[in-house]
């Protein structure tokens, strides 16, 4: 087939702009070098400018309202723990679980789209060192996990992670430099997710970054699913006969890449898409809040939940609405075919006013707005739940799976997570009989850190050689 010459792509892109009322995209054009008119034009096809129009009548035009359902409730819970009534069906679960990974049926599916930005890291997320004494990265994490996973099951269970066209090269580069940490290179997959455009909130046009270049942002975790298509992963999953993906992000250095219990109860119930939860600490803590919105399990943002409904206290005193959203889920790979096959993708798009630099097209200066000027358009992974027949939620526990690096300091930052992980080795330890040194307010007098390789979950330490003790102030690598 013969490519289409620079002109030809030009004529077709100038076209379809027009249609879509965006044809100021190109004023900088001619003044292009051909190498940044071909970066220009890529960027300009690789958008569905149909769908954007749409979008700006319906998101931009207009400010979508968010409406509470009729009817909602909290969404039930399995607990941590189980009950003394649930102790079998736990069991059965978690063998079920092994079963499938065993089988090869469960694969592993990391997004990982974004930069290193807020830590202070030059760099992808996921390249940033997250354990407390190797300085091991995220990704070093998850895959010290899954050749964990392999090592106990037997089976390798496939990889697929989600990059951004920023930092799609610079991700290939780190696995290609630490040699993909010891996994087989067939059995990752990378792929970036797709972009949109930013939309100016007043005339409804599309910005422009630089002359050469369109205002992008990745267009929502929501993406996530559409791109596993598009990217041919759902494609390679069937080949391998995988059933069940295991949906996590890439800030979380000790979630549990693949939970053999948490994949057999949802498997179990033949659920398409369950999710984990973490109790909330405080009505407004910024979790989204499951919930049951006219019987099927929602998620409801907690700027959209009503303070009298935040606020509510069970007889017990517990929040009516505990549950929060840590974006853990288990996804049945025909859901995701249903959500992507035949007319279009089903996620709704959310609208988020921001401040977005662009090219001001009059002067070609580039303008940095001092209040928010554009609409970025982005899906949630988490509206899919209300499409699902069977969903559960099952709750996980913060020093066991939630210590995320989101910030440089404060909560949810490297210092706090480090913290988080030498306290969870700390439980594990003590569990299995070591002798750990605390301070006068209960915590670990020194920095633990297990590695994956070691054990990904308690039970695992009962093969090694711990130490009795661990003394005040010492730093120990298990």
């Amino acid at each position: 087939m013969t490519q289409a010459t620079l002109p030809d792509r030009f004529t077709a892109t100038q076209a379809a702009l027009e249609l879509a009322g965006q044809s100021h995209v190109l004023a900088f054009f001619d003044r292009l070098t051909d190498e940044r008119k071909e970066h220009l034009l890529s960027q300009i096809e690789a958008i569905d400018w149909p769908e954007i129009a749409g979008l700006i009548e319906s998101h931009v035009k207009n400010k979508p309202e968010f409406e509470l359902p009729e009817n909602i409730e909290p969404a039930p819970c399995y607990p941590f723990e189980p009950t003394a009534t649930q102790a079998d069906e736990y069991r059965r679960a978690r063998e079920l679980g092994e079963s499938l990974i065993r089988e090869g049926k469960v694969a592993a599916f990391t997004v990982a789209g974004g930069q290193g930005t807020r830590l202070g890291w030059d760099g992808p997320k996921g390249t940033f060192p997250a354990t407390p004494i190797r300085g091991v990265s995220l990704f070093g994490c998850f895959a010290e996990y899954l050749l964990k996973v392999k090592q106990k099951y037997g089976c390798a269970c496939p990889w697929y992670i989600m990059t951004s066209p920023v930092n799609d090269a610079p991700t290939r580069a780190f696995f290609d430099t630490n040699d993909y940490f010891g996994l087989d290179r067939n059995d990752v997959m990378m792929f970036p997710q797709a972009m949109m455009p930013a939309i100016d909130a007043a005339t409804g046009l599309a910005l422009l970054d630089s002359p050469d270049s369109l205002a992008l942002s990745p267009n929502g975790h929501g993406g996530s699913l559409k791109a596993l298509h598009t990217s041919g992963a759902l494609a390679d999953m069937n080949r391998r006969g995988v059933e069940q993906l295991s949906y996590t992000q890439v800030d979380n250095p000790i979630v549990r890449v693949v939970d053999p219990l948490f994949i057999g109860l949802h498997a179990a119930q033949g659920c398409e898409m369950s999710s984990k939860m973490l109790p909330k600490v405080a009505p407004k803590e910024k979790l989204g809040n499951f919930c049951l919105a006219n019987g099927r399990v929602a998620v409801i943002e907690y700027s959209d939940l009503p303070d009298e409904l935040a606020e509510r206290r069970r007889d017990d005193g517990q929040l009516w609405f505990r549950a929060g959203s840590i974006a853990i889920h288990a996804i049945s790979v025909a859901f995701i075919e249903s959500l992507v096959g035949g007319s279009g993708f089903a996620l709704p798009f959310h609208r988020a006013d921001k401040k977005v630099p662009f090219v001001d097209l009059a002067t070609g200066e580039r303008v940095e707005p001092q209040t928010p000027n554009a609409v970025k358009l982005e899906t949630f992974v988490f509206d899919a739940l209300p499409m699902c027949e069977n969903s559960l939620v099952y709750e996980t526990d913060r020093i066991e799976e939630f210590a995320p690096i989101k910030n440089a300091d404060g909560t949810d930052s490297a210092d706090s997570s480090r913290k988080i992980q030498t306290e969870r080795a700390a439980r594990w330890l003590e569990a299995a009989g070591v002798k750990i040194t605390r301070d006068k307010n209960g915590d670990v007098d020194g920095v633990i850190e297990i590695q994956a390789g070691t054990a990904i979950e308690p039970d695992d330490l009962g093969a090694c050689d711990l130490p009795g003790s661990i003394g005040p102030g010492s730093k120990t690598l298990i």
